[in-house]
């Protein structure tokens, strides 16, 4: 066998093996979602006249804001609706934005203000560390023991605090207890769809499995309650990776504190309606969970773990590498087809393809269960998994780039996702690179991979490659177009 086939069929395997192994890993994360999770005890019927426990903690909700002209005063005045004693309640405004934003924030905080609400707005000269830099100066100046963090575009319900801070009196080191992100803009149009479906997975699934599992699970940035000795006494806020609530939540549990997760208190935000701003949003993310995954597995690897929650820690932090995986697959797709005649051994074109099932199986099977697990119950949701799945791999192209970049230690600054509101308003453009480009170019030859097959009757990869050529070629266009795009 010649070489260049050796190393074609090698490399084939390995993105396939890797892929199954996070394919196998939903199916984990389902079992223990389904037979170990149980929903929490604690909320309303916890909290009494006299507080948790005899008293009302000091609480001290956050929200940071950078340019939401569209949705900064509905946050705010969800915050201001927040139940809880009220001279036991502060509101940050970390506000570090240059455009009209300001005068809109004063105007709703001074009028709130006036009405008794412990409310002010803290602004810094300059936007170092971005959202990370603004939580570690309020935290600072904060009275509260406890911070209730939401993103500008979430909207918390009056009950938020009576529902979530009694977890903290159940144990004593508790360090963080994340709500489940719910959706305003779901049906909006087909990427949010998609998005929605997506996020349900993993808010359905794979973080109520990892709190029933006692592993390492993730404060997702927004719609929780941190405890400030936690924060603190894990080093505080750090703006050295894109993902600084992924960063400080693993440095709070290997710090010894537990995370709690209340999948029943639902808090309902705008899901981008763009292309370009889904793709920053995930862009983001990617790189800043391998950003984090070099930083904390070395000592998630170190402690006293069982091997289990270790290579959980690993899977949760590396999650983003399927997508080089399934950029590796696209591209390599062409000369796997031409080695095709050969008469390789079975055991060769088994581990090539058999893979390449439960990786797409095994997804797709936690989205669908999300679909049952819902509450809101609308099966109907399971007619956008194809295109979740499409949309899913068509973003390979930008996540892969954003895995090399954090492994390369590139460093970029921290891009938030615009907002429209209620009224669908604009304001706010994502500038396009040329990466679209790459994708269109992905998609073509994923589309000449899928006519190759046709023609020498390979009927088992096309339709693997019938999703990359979708996926690329959907994503692609519609960037370059303006489509779902904020040109």
């Amino acid at each position: 066998m010649e070489v260049i086939t050796v190393i074609i069929v090698s490399l084939y395997a390995t993105a396939s093996l890797i892929l199954m192994l996070y394919g196998i890993n939903a199916y984990v994360l389902l079992a223990l979602r389904i037979f170990r999770y149980r929903r929490s005890d604690s909320g309303i019927e916890n909290v009494t006249s006299e507080g948790i426990g005899g008293s009302f903690p000091k609480v001290t909700v956050q929200i940071p804001i950078y340019n939401e002209l569209n949705v900064a005063v509905r946050a705010i005045r969800a915050a201001a609706n927040l139940k809880w004693q009220r001279d036991h309640l502060e509101i940050q405004i970390l506000d570090d934005s240059n455009d009209e934003t300001v005068a809109i924030i004063d105007t709703v905080v001074e009028e709130l203000a006036g009405n008794g609400i412990d409310i002010e707005v803290i602004r810094r000269d300059n936007r170092v560390g971005f959202k990370a830099g603004a939580l570690a100066l309020g935290t600072k100046l904060a009275k509260g023991d406890y911070f209730a963090i939401f993103d500008a575009d979430f909207k918390p319900e009056p009950d938020f605090l009576l529902q979530m801070m009694p977890e903290f009196a159940k144990e004593k080191d508790v360090g963080v207890v994340q709500a489940r992100w719910g959706h305003l803009n779901r049906d909006e149009n087909l990427l949010t769809r998609c998005q929605a479906l997506g996020i349900d997975g993993h808010f359905l699934v794979e973080q109520p499995a990892r709190a029933a599992g006692g592993l390492f699970m993730n404060f997702n940035g927004t719609a929780g309650i941190w405890s400030k000795e936690a924060i603190e006494t894990a080093g505080g806020w750090r703006s050295d990776t894109l993902t600084e609530d992924l960063d400080l939540s693993y440095r709070v549990l290997l710090a010894g504190y537990k995370p709690r997760y209340r999948g029943d208190v639902v808090v309902p935000a705008e899901i981008p309606a763009t292309i370009a701003a889904a793709k920053s949003q995930q862009f983001r993310w990617a790189k800043g969970s391998i950003q984090t995954a070099m930083i904390a597995l070395p000592n998630v690897f170190k402690g006293d773990y069982s091997i289990f929650k270790k290579m959980q820690a690993l899977l949760h932090l590396t999650n983003y590498a399927v997508h080089p995986c399934m950029l590796a697959l696209s591209l390599l797709a062409l000369p796997i087809i031409a080695l095709l005649h050969l008469n390789l051994p079975v055991g060769f074109w088994t581990v090539a393809f058999v893979p390449l099932f439960a990786a797409a199986l095994g997804p797709s099977t936690m989205y669908t269960a999300a679909t049952f697990l819902d509450t809101e119950g609308r099966l109907n949701k399971l007619l956008w998994l194809p295109f979740l799945i499409i949309y899913g791999t068509g973003i390979a192209v930008s996540n892969s780039l954003a895995v090399v970049e954090a492994l390369v230690g590139r460093q970029s600054g921290f891009v938030r996702t615009p907002k429209r509101g209620e009224k669908n308003a604009s304001g706010y453009r994502l500038g396009r690179n040329r990466l679209w480009m790459v994708e269109l170019f992905a998609g073509l030859y994923s589309v000449t991979a899928c006519l190759f097959a046709i023609q020498q009757k390979h009927w088992g990869i096309l339709p693997f490659l019938f999703i990359f050529a979708s996926g690329f070629l959907m994503v692609g266009l519609r960037t370059a177009s303006g489509l779902w795009s904020d040109a």
